[in-house]
């Protein structure tokens, strides 16, 4: 059954193959500009925009590296010292190539994630299965969810994860071959680069290593080299800085280089890395904690109780067996076929096993969440392709064996390619959007604070260059305060939030403000209740001014805006969660003579000026009809219906949507201030007034 023909591929016909599959990757993934670059809508400085928030959080760190953008910027040195593979190699290529950075930026993504065919050929390589790997190079290249992270405009340290993590696995698997110390320090090599583009991949590489420790012990138990393998991977892995670790292995490596040591000195020193390794990387901690990080859902109990992002994020929650096999193969049926083939795959060629985490991280997808889908990928593929020549390898015949394996191999890219042709993403931002925050910039300065919610903090960052209180990185318990900002009812909380907010997160040097001003977990720990009716007061005493304080409230808010309430919408004491708001937005309705239908069983009454919901018909408060005149002026019509009801419909003309509210949401700021244009004149000014965007500048 496992009598696969090996073939003798030289150096020419696998650069051959390599380019072809490069080439191939490439080229799927130009489809999405071919989709949307006739589109003048996701287009910005003569170029495409990128389809990821996260992406300009690296792209606004490259910026300010060349231009000194945003200076005031505290969270920019995070991303320079936590991915300095991702931001200087993107400064030196905008450095060496003739492109902008926006350009750069924009097709980085595909042009290093297709690097992947590398080290699937030369895995397979390694077994004399050069055409197998270039077969799985095709597949892995492309397939579902590693193209979703990787495609042109995905622009994120995804781009390095599975292409770093599968250079490791690929010189791990050379050292069960090779067996030399050649093979070793390149692993060792390949494993201190790692964790500078992709440091959250570290626990794959952990079990990875561990898994190579066992084999190598296994089977070559008698052979220095398995414990020279330990002591130099370890010593790749301690959590010591790069430089110390460089020159360790350095030092380690000259010694075993020109001494050779007893096989018994080996193996004691070997566990002594061991346990360093154990220890000194807090590995078990590490691998726990990432379970449980994608495990846990609820509240903080810890001091105040804040809501967790983590139940919000849809990549964290747990997925249908189907969403998981789609995302690592394009088919239940064929992530079957990996997982068969995975198996066989082991049976076969044994150091298969080391690729384990990988592929079981892939199925914990199930629980962890679709994010994890991703580092399965590659293992899939080449799994995938090793039954196909299982199954082909019954035949003798040529004639049968090759277009068998190929027509399997369509079979399973065609899912996928129809999943790339159909997944039309659009850029974070369209023009005009951008064009707002453009004029954002001219009026501010890289001192001044946007206050928005954390979906838009990057991008506000890079076209801006103002600073945020939350981003895609950073929202934890202040997510609260840009909550009760956007739902409070009273604007002068909401004002005097802001202010407190922005001082105290620059003079406390950058901690987290809901801790700050609260005095969470501290014996001086206030009342949050009392503080935030205190905040409603004229003459709340807040800090000198020492900026300007922005608050942008874009239409795209509309759709997230119940998942925001959440996080203002409990008692931070007690953690008890109140009474969810109602909230309804319909783009998708009838109208007819006597109602207005608005899907989902809610219908507008019109002779009755009530709304059905369900079985329930209530009395609406109020109906407002806004809409912009050619000038871009709102204006807006509000009839009384019931003063005693609790329900309040907006017609939006323009958007050609209705607005199904509760008071407490037609009242809050962001309904209020964005769809009704009611402000107070005496906390905020209007300095951008777009239906896609609002921006008002806080006075106090």
């Amino acid at each position: 059954m496992f009598n696969i023909e090996k073939e003798n591929i030289d150096t020419k016909y696998l650069l051959i193959l390599l380019a072809m599959a490069y080439i191939f990757s490439i080229g799927i993934r130009m489809i999405w500009v071919y989709q949307f670059s006739g589109f003048d809508n996701f287009i910005w400085n003569n170029q495409l925009m990128i389809n990821t928030n996260d992406g300009y959080y690296f792209a606004t760190a490259v910026k300010n590296l060349i231009l000194n953008s945003n200076l005031d910027n505290p969270q920019l040195s995070s991303a320079v010292k936590n991915y300095p593979g991702v931001i200087y190699t993107t400064l030196l290529l905008s450095k060496i190539l003739p492109f902008s950075l926006d350009s750069i930026i924009l097709y980085m993504p595909a042009f290093t994630s297709s690097l992947v065919v590398i080290p699937i050929i030369l895995t397979m390589r390694l077994f004399n299965h050069t055409i197998m790997g270039f077969f799985s190079a095709l597949i892995g290249s492309v397939a579902w969810s590693y193209y979703n992270r990787t495609m042109i405009g995905y622009y994120d340290s995804d781009m390095f994860a599975v292409l770093m993590q599968f250079f490791v696995l690929y010189s791990l698997l050379a050292i069960t071959i090779k067996r030399t110390l050649t093979s070793v320090l390149i692993a060792s090599i390949l494993i201190v680069l790692y964790p500078l583009f992709y440091p959250q991949g570290l626990s794959l590489i952990y079990g990875m290593y561990l898994l190579l420790s066992m084999y190598m012990i296994y089977f070559f138990r008698k052979e220095h080299i398995t414990y020279i393998a330990i002591i130099i991977l370890s010593a790749s892995l301690f959590a010591i800085p790069i430089y110390l670790k460089l020159l360790l292995l350095i030092v380690v490596s000259v010694i075993f280089y020109k001494k050779v040591f007893e096989l018994k000195q080996l193996i004691y020193i070997s566990i002594i890395s061991f346990v360093i390794f154990l220890f000194a990387g807090n590995v078990v901690g590490l691998i726990i904690g990432k379970v449980f990080v994608y495990l846990d859902r609820g509240t903080k109990e810890e001091g105040l109780s804040f809501f967790q992002v983590i139940q919000t994020v849809r990549e964290a929650g747990t997925i249908p067996f189907s969403t998981m096999a789609n995302r690592i193969s394009g088919s239940s049926l064929g992530v079957i076929v990996a997982l068969i083939g995975y198996v066989l795959l082991v049976v076969r060629h044994k150091q298969f096993i080391i690729a384990l985490p990988l592929i079981g991280i892939g199925v914990f997808s199930l629980w962890g969440g679709l994010r994890f889908t991703v580092y399965a990928v590659p293992v899939a593929a080449m799994s995938s392709v090793f039954l196909f020549y299982t199954i082909a390898s019954l035949s003798q015949k040529n004639i049968i064996k090759y277009p068998l394996i190929i027509t399997f191999t369509i079979a399973m890219l065609y899912p996928n390619i129809v999943h790339i042709v159909g997944y039309k993403v659009p850029t974070v931002f369209n023009k005009p959007e951008v064009q707002i925050l453009d004029k954002l910039k001219s009026i501010s300065t890289p001192k001044d604070y946007t206050l928005t919610w954390w979906d838009y903090g990057y991008p506000i960052w890079y076209y801006t260059n103002t600073n945020t209180l939350l981003d895609g990185g950073k929202h934890h318990n202040d997510n609260f305060i840009i909550s009760q900002i956007l739902n409070t009812s009273s604007p002068t909380q909401a004002a005097n939030l802001a202010r407190l907010a922005v001082e105290t997160y620059v003079s406390s040097d950058y901690k987290v403000v809901a801790n700050e001003i609260f005095k969470n977990k501290t014996p001086e720990q206030i009342d949050p209740n009392i503080m935030l009716d205190e905040l409603r007061l004229d003459d709340y005493s807040l800090p000198a001014k020492t900026r300007d304080v922005y608050i942008y409230l874009p239409n795209r808010m509309l759709d997230i805006f119940p998942t925001v309430t959440l996080f203002s919408n409990l008692d931070l004491v007690s953690g008890k969660k109140g009474k969810r708001p109602f909230y309804y937005k319909s783009n998708r309705f009838q109208d007819s003579k006597d109602s207005i239908n608005l899907g989902n069983n809610i219908k507008i009454i019109k002779a009755k000026g009530q709304i059905q919901i369900g079985m329930q018909s209530i009395g609406i408060n109020n109906f407002v009809t806004t809409v912009y005149d050619n000038n871009k002026i709102l204006r807006k019509q509000v009839q009384k219906l019931n003063l005693n009801g609790n329900i309040n419909v907006i017609f939006m003309k323009n958007y050609n949507q209705f607005l199904i509210l509760d008071n407490k949401m037609y009242n809050s700021l962001f309904i209020q201030m964005f769809v009704l244009e009611n402000y107070d004149k005496s906390l905020f000014e209007p300095v951008i007034l777009e239906p896609l965007a609002k921006v008002y500048r806080l006075k106090i």
